[in-house]
């Protein structure tokens, strides 16, 4: 079985940044695909970034191309996203995610493992 615990989220200002780190149960985390996935309020959970088992490859929705970024530290069993630049839009709850099969899986059905999410607000 495999956990997923999310943390970092919070309230910031437009224009400021937030680090989210997942940390993770189960002796094969480094072979998993990760990925973030976010939903707001009244909307469906979509795809933010995601990362190969090696963190040599990495994918990202373009609404935050060139703000966020996602990176892995296998010795710690955790994955990080950096948000930078931050705006109202993507005030949302985070989600970790894990177990893909395919690399640079991006649809909700191809991870099955999931944390409990951790909310970011961005105040205007």
């Amino acid at each position: 079985q495999v956990q997923l615990v999310e943390s970092g989220g919070g309230l910031v200002q437009t224009g400021g940044s937030l680090r989210l780190s997942c940390a993770t149960s189960g002796r094969t985390f480094s072979t998993y695909v990760m990925a973030w996935f976010r939903q707001a309020p009244g909307k469906e959970r979509e795809f933010v970034a995601t990362i190969t088992w090696s963190g040599g490859s990495t994918y990202y929705a373009n609404s935050v191309k060139g703000r966020f970024t996602v990176s892995r530290d296998n010795a710690k069993n955790t994955v990080y996203l950096q948000m930078n630049s931050l705006k109202p839009e993507d005030t949302a709850v985070y989600y970790c995610a894990a177990g893909a099969t395919r690399l640079l899986a991006t649809k909700n059905s191809e991870y099955y493992y999931w944390g409990q999410g951790t909310q970011v607000t961005v105040s205007s």
